[in-house]
Parts: C-alpha cells; sequence; structure tokens
C-alpha cells in the first residue's frame, strides 16, 4: 500500500491530477480497490483532495469469464465435432464430452450453420471448415477495456452484441464508484506520517516544534463498551417462562403497570373497605387520578356493583354501597392478577360471542408494586410468577396436580398444601416446600380457586372453574444465587461487577441446586395472588 501512495504522488507531481482513477488503474496496471485506500488515505494526511462521480461499466460474469478461456459454448461444440471427422460425433458423446456446454451451445451452433443433426444416424455433423468466435472476441475486448464506462464499450462493441451477451448471462453492468483527485495543501511526493503523541524525547530534544502532528478527530466513534449481561432474576425469569410455555401456557400481556382499581380489586370480589386499599399498602397516583370510565364496560361494571353490594351465585355479598369513584382511582398494580382479570373477561366475551368454550392456561411474570417498609426480604417493587387454568368442572385435585407438575420443573417434588385465605379464591392453599438444608418446610407460594362472584359477573359459563397459583420471582433468585439481601439483587445496590460474572441458571427435576443454600429469613416476598 505504501509503494501505491508513492506512485500516486508521482504521478500527480507530474500531471496536476487524476481524471478517472478507474482509467489510470487500467493504464497502469493497478487494483482499484486498493488505489482507492491509498487515495483515501492520502486524502486523510491533506496530501491529496478528490471528488467522487459514478459511472456505469460492462464486467464479465463468472460464466463469461470462463468462456474467454475456453471459447464460446457454441464454438466449444464446433470444435468437438470438426475434431470428430467427417462422420461427426453422436449426440450422446458430445453431451458427456462437454456435459453442460453441449446443451448451451449446440443450439446456437444449429443457429449458426456450423453444425447439422443426422435424423438417421443421431451424429453432429459440422457444415463449416472453420468459424470465428466473436463472443469469445468482445468478451476480451470487455477485458481489454476493463472498468471503462459504457459509452466506450459501446463505442468498441455493437450495442445489440452487449446486450445479447448480457441475456446469455455472461456480461452484466455494474456501477463503480471512481475518483477525481487533485494536490493537496500538504502535498508531497515523500509520505510522512504524522506523530499522534508528544513523546518525551521531542521535549527534551525540542523537536516538538517542528513535528507534525495528527489532528485530533473530534467526531469520531468512541470505542465501543463490551456486551452487556444479563441479571439473576432475568435468568430466573427465563427458565421459569420455558417452563410455563412447555407446559402449554399461553403468556398474558403484562405491559400496565398503572391499572384502575376496578380490575385490579374490584372485579376479585375485592371489598373497597380491605386494608390492601388504604394508601399504606397501595401507590396511588396524583395525575392522571382517575381512570377512562368509558374503558370500562357499563354492564360488567354493574353486574360487579350488584355482587359486592347483594350477592349472587350463592353469595350474599359484602352488603356495602359500592363507590364508583373509589373503584376508578389509578393506582400502581399490586399483583399481576389484574391482568388474569382482563384476560378471563376477555375469555368470556368470545365465549358470548361464538357460544363454543376454549379451555385456556394463562400464565404471567412481571413486575407489581407494594407501599412496603423495606428491609432484606422486602421490595416496594419486585416481580410475581402467576398461572392460571380455566375449564369445565376443574376441582383442587387438578389444582394441586398443576402445582406438582410446575415445581417438580424446578426441581422441587417435596411439597406440602396448607389451607389459607384470600378475597377471591375459595378454596385456598399455601405452598410449603422442604428445605434439606434448613431441615424445615418453607412457603414457597400460594393458590386457590377463583370464587364464583369473580368469574360470574364475567359471563363464564356456570361449569367453568378456574384454578390459579403463582410465587415471587426474588426469592427463588435469591435462593439459587445465594443473595441473603433482596436489595443486593434488585435496586441501586446492586454489585454491577457481580452481575458480570453471576453464573447461568439451570432449573430442572434433576438437580436441586436452588435449594442448596439457606435463606437469609424466613420472610419473603409473597406471590400472586396476595391475600391483602
Amino acid at each position: 500500500m505504501g509503494d501505491l501512495k508513492d506512485d500516486i504522488l508521482l504521478y500527480l507531481d507530474k500531471n496536476e491530477s487524476i481524471k478517472d482513477s478507474t482509467v489510470l488503474a487500467l493504464e497502469k496496471n493497478w487494483d482499484h480497490n486498493k488505489m482507492v485506500g491509498a487515495i483515501k488515505s492520502l486524502g486523510n494526511l491533506l496530501y491529496v483532495t478528490s471528488t467522487t462521480f459514478e459511472k456505469k461499466s460492462w464486467v464479465l460474469t463468472d460464466e463469461g469469464k470462463l468462456y474467454v478461456t475456453k471459447g464460446a459454448p457454441e464454438a466449444q461444440v464446433f470444435d468437438a465435432v470438426k475434431a470428430a471427422g467427417p462422420s461427426g460425433i453422436p449426440q450422446a458423446q458430445l453431451n458427456e464430452q462437454l456435459g453442460e456446454v453441449a446443451k448451451i451451445g449446440f443450439a446456437k451452433a444449429m443457429q449458426n450453420k456450423w453444425v447439422v443433426m443426422n435424423k438417421e444416424t443421431k451424429s453432429i455433423v459440422a457444415t463449416a471448415d472453420s468459424i470465428v468466435d466473436d463472443v469469445r472476441q468482445v468478451l476480451q475486448g470487455c477485458v481489454d477495456l476493463g472498468e471503462s464506462d459504457v459509452a466506450k464499450f459501446e463505442a468498441t462493441f455493437d450495442k445489440k452484441k452487449l446486450e445479447d451477451l448480457k441475456k446469455r448471462k455472461m456480461l452484466t453492468q455494474q456501477t463503480l464508484t471512481a475518483f477525481t483527485v487533485h494536490k493537496g495543501e500538504n502535498f508531497s511526493t515523500e509520505v510522512k506520517k504524522p506523530e499522534a503523541d508528544i513523546t518525551h524525547d521531542m521535549i527534551t530534544k525540542k523537536t516538538w516544534a517542528s513535528t507534525t502532528f495528527k489532528e485530533y478527530n473530534f467526531v469520531a466513534c468512541g470505542r465501543i463498551p463490551p456486551g452487556g449481561h444479563l441479571h439473576p432474576l432475568l435468568k430466573v425469569r427465563t427458565e421459569f417462562r420455558k417452563i410455563l410455555l412447555n407446559m402449554g401456557f399461553e403468556e398474558m400481556p403484562t405491559n400496565q403497570w398503572v391499572e384502575s382499581s376496578f380490575w385490579n380489586f374490584d372485579t376479585l370480589f375485592q371489598p373497597q373497605q380491605h386494608p390492601a386499599r388504604d394508601a399504606h399498602d397501595t401507590f396511588f397516583l396524583k395525575e392522571p387520578m382517575n381512570a377512562d370510565r368509558q374503558k370500562i364496560p357499563s354492564d360488567y361494571l354493574e353486574r360487579v356493583r350488584t355482587i359486592h353490594e347483594k350477592g349472587g351465585e350463592g353469595s350474599v355479598g359484602y352488603r356495602y354501597e359500592w363507590s364508583e369513584d373509589e373503584a376508578m382511582k389509578n393506582i400502581l398494580r399490586t399483583h399481576t392478577t389484574a391482568v388474569s382479570s382482563r384476560m378471563l373477561y376477555r375469555l368470556a366475551q368470545e365465549h358470548k360471542k361464538t357460544g363454543v368454550w376454549t379451555p385456556k392456561r394463562y400464565f404471567s411474570i412481571d413486575r407489581v408494586f407494594r407501599n412496603e417498609t423495606l428491609d432484606a426480604t422486602h421490595l416496594a417493587e419486585f416481580h410475581q410468577v402467576e398461572g392460571l387454568v380455566a375449564d369445565k368442572n376443574l376441582s383442587l385435585g387438578h389444582l394441586i396436580g398443576t402445582i406438582r407438575e410446575f415445581f417438580s420443573r424446578i426441581g422441587i417434588t417435596n411439597l406440602r398444601f396448607k389451607p389459607a385465605y384470600n378475597p377471591y379464591t375459595e378454596p385456598s392453599m399455601e405452598i410449603f416446600g422442604y428445605h434439606p438444608l434448613l431441615k424445615r418446610w418453607v412457603e414457597i407460594g400460594n393458590s386457590g380457586i377463583f370464587r364464583p362472584e369473580m368469574l360470574r359477573p364475567m359471563g363464564l359459563p356456570a361449569d367453568v372453574t378456574v384454578v390459579a397459583w403463582g410465587l415471587s420471582l426474588e426469592r427463588p433468585t435469591m435462593i439459587q444465587y445465594g443473595v441473603a439481601n433482596i436489595r443486593d439483587l434488585f435496586g441501586h445496590r446492586v454489585d454491577l461487577n457481580g452481575l458480570k460474572t453471576n453464573p447461568l441458571c439451570w432449573l430442572g427435576n434433576s438437580r436441586h441446586t436452588h435449594l442448596n443454600r439457606p435463606f437469609a429469613d424466613d420472610h419473603h416476598e409473597e406471590y400472586v395472588p396476595k391475600v391483602h
């Protein structure tokens, strides 16, 4: 590359400018691509200035380059037939000898009346003593012209002939970027690379004043930062998601963090006087303070009002005056069961339209918010994993079987269930798993069957049952990675170096690594659906 720079500078010293870099490259037998690199390098040093322009040129395809060497297909056919003598050559033998070229060239040779087929003997006989391979001549001429512009090609060769060879895929037109080059302000026939930094020797010898330094490029891109690293929560989340998808569950859309109290509480048959709906447990929004009433179906809202005030489906309700204003208050969702409520309502509307009941399995893994006191095991925002199955005539046995299947896939097979209370599930169960190191049972989730007071106002059929279960994402992640304080896992106290070096997460029923580390505290973030 250095020699080519010197050659370009010497040419400019004698000729003032380079009008067309492609023409000069052809004359000097230089590689034009390398010449372009040399021009740009000299331009950076201000030895030259250059402008670009586009020009179209004819170039040989790979097939065309082959025929420059061996001749056109029809010429190869003629040569083979002529060499066979006066009796000619059987077509099968010609095909075997020339392969694909025989099929291409035979028709053209017949068209040119160079050969003829003897119908009786099925042999091909030459009808000319000699031929001129004008195709090869044109192709060779194109090679000789190099990257000249189209006008020069068409002045040298018949345009119709060029187009014919293009159709035969021997030639193609391409657009070339050529350069016009002039002397720059630092022009010299000798290339001196400017220094990038001042050195100790330059200072002591006082040569820095006469030294040419490279200009700083303030618009250059900086060093590309190293690749990102997955947070442990994301790794465990991915494993849980794979397990649930493999179990046939569909993921619910959970991107709506701001929720109305109606969907978060009221649709779940949770009374408006419940302590969880107080400001000390829930984050209420100041702006917008209230949800858009028009986006909530009026008939459904009235059915929810009735079930709260008067009951139904064998329930007496809560017997209080239900407030629509309270239901319209916007909050940061306290659990992803609000998403489940929306999905079940949508499922009921689909059944109402079609009259066809389709069983569903749904799951979600996303962030929720609680106005909690922050400590080693509680945050104001965390993640919940929730799964539900909606089908006809489900029982508590189906719920327990689903829970056992899920936990077995994350390596927990020793389970117990304890009766519990949730406002919107009946019966309800806490899920306990045996910790082999602590040698005791530890709560790992919560579950239940959604109450009819929640499902029937949605419009779900009377024989449809919905079973639900879930857990927090933080607790299994803390166990898996041996994190004692949840604030070291999620939030501003996270060790960034630890994120770069934390190991892979793999959960499966053949390993129990996520149970092999003791808890720092027996209290933990409770899971969906949480008792408020």
